[in-house]
């Protein structure tokens, strides 16, 4: 029974899109974080009718992770919140348990009620230490200073565009629930491009496109993928941070509408045989004084910094894998047959290349990494592909040799510990504790997979069970 003694903040979805596009061009003017801050609190103290702010952020894996702040509480004790970091896969030690989470004011949005409740704002939060310094477990913090000081030092910015593929299929909690029902049932097959108005799929792609509009995504364009059941909703490129909460955005979007209509919207990379998997098409470009870097007059139309970033990556492909393909389940994607892009090389039309060039003006000009599964860590993808390309180790030629992304996690996870590099990106104690969470989820699985599933079916039954407990869902 409703009450009308409640009087909680409800803001239609025209004026929600006008605050958050607000709100992000702060960001991107790089409005100094003091200043935001300041307007943050005067509005949450003026604005009697928000009761709580949920503070969002990342583990290791990038795993969201959401507290509810009662408003008072939080105008009075912003300054001083802390959390148990020994809850948190991939984060302190019991012994050493306790860290800070500071406020990223700048990142502030207003929340469609229909979805996520009357009278609440999100903004995500830094992990500190103790001490006030920024946790180095926490790559939301770490991407965002690596942009900060290129833009700073350099005059770079980064930007980033993100195509994540997810599927939608029927009844709530279908991945947790699939060790019983051993089955994914579609709510539509009509494949690339083809749904109906009013059909299931069309309603909830329509649904999701609505609320990213209203938080300020910028959409571009909608529409089911090659799968049966397999959507993806696209919004344009924004700056690399920006980009990297709008990843994690993204998905809980989908989550809270797929909820809603009695569904479930999955970015496990590969949870149904014999189909095309999800993918995290990632596409970069680098601006100077509003002149993307990466236009220029060499081969498929870039510039001398474009292939030098594709070809350092292509050198450090091996390397990095573990980090853009993050879950035993992510390998079964790399399979040649449904347009995997398993195969370390750039090509303008080969979608089998871990690289591709798209068609670019001066404008458009970019590189697009498609060997990204959606249930990897965004920050940790972002500033792996972002500093490797512009700061890595290069190999002359790296173009011209014929070899293969891993196609089990064991060999990725091999590669990833043996990497000196690797322990120089994210530091010795980071890279240890990301392979060592890998290596468990890893251990729970049956070591080879294969491509198609025969008498070992019920081994593919406890594979995505497992990545539904323990990955990014």
């Amino acid at each position: 029974m409703t009450t009308p003694l409640r009087d909680f903040l409800e803001i239609p979805y025209d004026q929600l899109e006008e605050l958050n596009l607000e709100a992000k061009a702060q960001r991107l003017a790089r409005k100094p974080a003091g200043q935001i801050a300041e307007e943050r609190l005067r509005y949450l103290t003026d604005q009697k009718s928000i009761k709580a702010v949920t503070v969002c952020f990342t583990d290791l894996e990038g795993r969201l992770h959401m507290l509810d702040y009662d408003k008072k509480f939080l105008l009075k004790s912003y300054d001083n919140l802390t959390f148990d970091g020994s809850s948190i896969r991939g984060f302190t030690a019991q012994a050493e348990s306790d860290l800070r989470l500071a406020i990223d004011w700048g990142s502030f949005y207003w929340l469609p009620a229909d979805f996520f409740g009357s009278g609440k704002v999100l903004v995500f939060g830094d992990v500190l230490e103790k001490d006030g310094s920024a946790y180095s477990a926490d790559m939301r913090a770490r991407l965002k200073a690596f942009a900060a000081d290129a833009y700073t030092n350099q005059g770079l910015t980064f930007n980033a565009a993100n195509e994540i593929e997810g599927f939608l299929f029927k009844g709530r909690d279908a991945e947790r629930r699939y060790y019983e029902t051993r089955r994914f049932d579609f709510v539509n097959e009509g494949g690339y491009y083809h749904s109906l108005p009013g059909d299931p799929l069309r309603s909830f792609i329509d649904t999701v496109a609505e609320v990213q509009r209203a938080m300020g995504f910028a959409n571009e364009k909608d529409h089911p993928e090659v799968a049966p059941s397999q959507f993806e909703v696209n919004y344009s490129y924004t700056e690399a941070s920006i980009a990297a909460d709008q990843i994690v955005l993204y998905k809980l979007i989908c989550r809270q509408v797929a909820y809603s209509l009695d569904m479930t919207a999955s970015f496990l990379p590969k949870p149904v045989t014999g189909v095309n998997g999800n993918g995290m098409h990632t596409n970069l470009s680098i601006t100077k004084d509003g002149k993307n870097q990466f236009y220029g007059t060499g081969a498929e139309g870039l510039s001398d910094n474009g292939w030098s970033f594709i070809d350092r990556i292509l050198t450090s492909a091996n390397d990095i894998c573990l980090a853009l393909n993050a879950s035993v389940n992510a390998y079964r994607r790399l399979d040649p047959h449904f347009e995997a892009p398993n195969q370390i090389k750039a090509s303008p039309v080969d979608r089998g290349s871990m690289v591709r060039i798209p068609i670019g003006n001066e404008k458009s000009a970019r590189v697009e990494v498609r060997s990204v599964g959606p249930d990897a860590n965004p920050y940790l993808v972002l500033y792996t592909l972002l500093k490797t390309g512009s700061e890595g180790p290069l190999t002359e030629g790296v173009r011209q040799t014929e070899s293969y992304l891993p196609d089990n996690i064991y060999t990725a996870i091999d590669n990833f510990r043996a990497s000196s590099y690797i322990k120089e990106l994210y530091g010795e104690d980071v890279a240890a504790r990301y392979a060592d969470l890998k290596q468990a989820s890893a251990d729970r699985c049956p070591r080879l997979l294969g491509t198609r599933i025969k008498t070992g079916e019920i081994q593919f039954h406890h594979e995505v069970y497992n990545q539904a407990l323990w990955n990014n869902f």
